[in-house]
Parts: structure tokens; C-alpha cells; sequence
């Protein structure tokens, strides 16, 4: 009999920052495009992945969005911090912080400066899934770090660690993917929508709301598909991934967060594209551009 999951397969979202024409924080659209997020899409909301800014933060703004972002989650949701950082020490620096704030689930990732060897892999996990007992942890397993963690990896890590409770991973490698949800079974696996469609009716994984973050009615409703009405909704999202390739194509940007702006844009207008410098963002055409390529009963509006 597998092992009970140690987190629920949710739907999990992430919550971009906007910013100013000045790139300074601007907090009351962040607060209700969290109200917005939490009502709409999931009460499981996270802010630092990739898409969030995580690895482009200064100090300063990690501490103001995480006691921003803290303040506009109430008790009886699931608020995520992600800490990304070159640094060991930043990473336990800032879960200290966020600690202190009444944050107890964080989204870590390994540091990206070089490949970790095994041994240097579970030494960053015994200095934060380890150091901080207390607290819950996802694991963000991309190629940006250099390492892609397999199945037994993450078999040797949960063995060790009861507080790893997830991770979150994209791509079709459906080997790959496979390999962690039979390896290490008690983990919850958060894929994005392509891969959750190749093995959301042969395991229990939880949806990560990438492309699905531009309409949360899709989202529930793509979360909650199984067999052909899922393999349906996986090709229209196809079509909707062409559709924001092409809506970025002009703009010359490659960082996540350009995508999830628009989308941020495409449910609440007032929500800005801006990237941090020196990171290239969407023009403000590209929100047309993409409503416009949408296939049917994918606009939000």
C-alpha cells in the first residue's frame, strides 16, 4: 500500500509582483490581485518562483512582499514562500525572516552557480528541510540549477527528511516524471498542465496553474478532468500555448514572469508587465495579442 501523500494534490498558483513605473513594489494592486488569485484559482498561493522574481529580489523587497503578501492571506489559506539564491546563507536568512512573519511552507531550489554533486544536494537539504524542522517544504526541480533530481534522489532526500512534502516540476518527460511519483510515493508531485495530463489518471498529482493561470475557471475545471475529457482540454491548451509564444515573439523576452504578467494583466487590468532590470518584459500590446489568439471559452472576460 503507497504511503499517504504528505501534502494535498491542489490546484497551486503563483502570485506575481507588480512594480511601479519607478520599479518600486506596488502593493495595493499586489493585495488585490491576491484576493482576486485566492478567491478564483486556489487558496495555495506561493510568491518567489520563477515567475514571481524570486532570484531578482533584493532583501528590502523580500521583506516588504512577504509581510504584504502574509497580511493579505487569511487563516484559512495556504500561503507559500519561495527562496531562490546563489547563496546558502541568503536561503536560510530569508526563511528565518519569513519564519518570523507566521510563514511555515517554502518553495526552495538548489543553487544555480554550478552542478551540486549528491553529497552538496543533501547538504542543502539537511540546512533547510533539516535546520527548519517546523516548517513544510516543496522542492523546485528545474534545469535552471544545472541538476534535475530523479526519482531515487528524491527517495534518499524524503527518507530523510519528514518535511519535504513536495515538489514542483515541469516538462513531458513522462519517464522522468513517473519516476519520482513510484520512487519516492509520499511526495505530492505538482506538475504544469502538459505533464499532469500524461499522469493525472495513473497517479495522484497535484496541478501547478501555469498556462491555466490565464482563466481559473479553466484551471478548476482542467484540475478536476480525467480520461478524454482531460486529453481535450490538454490540446486546446496547446493552442494556448501558441497563442502567448506568439504574443511575446515581438518583445524579445524569455523570463517566466513576462508570460504570467499577461496573464495577471489579462484578469486584472491595472496589473503592470514590468520585469526588474534588466530582464525584458512584454510590450502592452501583447495582452491584445494574446486575448485575440485565445481559442474559444478561453478569455477570461
Amino acid at each position: 500500500m503507497a504511503p499517504a501523500k504528505r501534502y494535498p494534490a491542489v490546484i497551486l498558483g503563483t502570485c506575481p509582483i507588480p512594480w511601479t513605473d519607478r520599479f518600486e513594489f506596488d502593493a495595493d494592486v499586489f493585495v488585490r490581485s491576491v484576493e482576486q488569485l485566492r478567491r478564483d484559482l486556489s487558496p495555495h498561493l506561493y510568491v518567489f518562483g520563477t515567475a514571481g522574481e524570486g532570484h531578482a529580489v533584493t532583501d528590502r523587497q523580500f521583506a516588504q512582499i512577504i509581510r504584504t503578501f502574509r497580511a493579505a492571506m487569511p487563516a484559512d489559506t495556504f500561503p507559500m514562500v519561495g527562496v531562490i539564491s546563489l547563496s546558502l546563507g541568503t536561503v536560510i536568512e530569508r526563511i528565518e525572516l519569513a519564519c518570523a512573519e507566521g510563514f511555515r511552507d517554502f518553495q526552495i531550489s538548489l543553487p544555480a552557480w554550478g552542478a551540486l554533486t549528491p553529497a552538496e544536494t543533501d547538504r542543502f537539504f539537511a540546512e533547510t528541510c533539516g535546520r527548519f524542522p517546523e516548517c513544510r517544504f516543496l522542492h523546485y526541480n528545474l534545469l535552471r540549477t544545472k541538476v534535475l533530481l530523479n526519482g531515487a534522489d528524491y527517495a534518499r532526500l524524503t527518507a530523510a527528511h519528514p518535511n519535504l512534502v513536495a515538489i514542483k516540476m515541469s516538462g513531458e518527460d513522462t519517464a522522468a516524471l513517473e519516476a519520482v511519483l513510484t520512487e519516492a510515493p509520499a511526495l505530492q508531485c505538482f506538475f504544469t498542465e502538459f505533464g499532469y495530463a500524461d499522469m493525472r489518471d495513473r497517479h495522484e498529482c497535484g496541478l501547478l496553474a501555469a498556462l491555466t493561470a490565464s482563466n481559473p475557471r479553466k484551471a478548476h475545471d482542467y484540475h478536476a478532468a480525467r480520461g478524454e475529457k482531460l486529453a481535450h482540454m490538454r490540446d486546446e491548451l496547446r493552442q494556448v500555448h501558441q497563442a502567448i509564444k506568439d504574443a511575446v515573439a515581438p518583445c524579445d523576452v524569455h523570463i517566466d514572469g513576462a508570460y504570467d504578467k499577461i496573464f495577471s494583466q489579462l484578469n486584472l487590468p491595472e496589473f503592470p508587465l514590468r520585469l526588474l532590470p534588466p530582464y525584458r518584459f512584454a510590450d502592452d500590446g501583447a495582452v491584445e495579442r494574446f486575448r485575440r489568439a485565445l481559442p474559444p471559452g478561453w478569455d477570461p472576460r
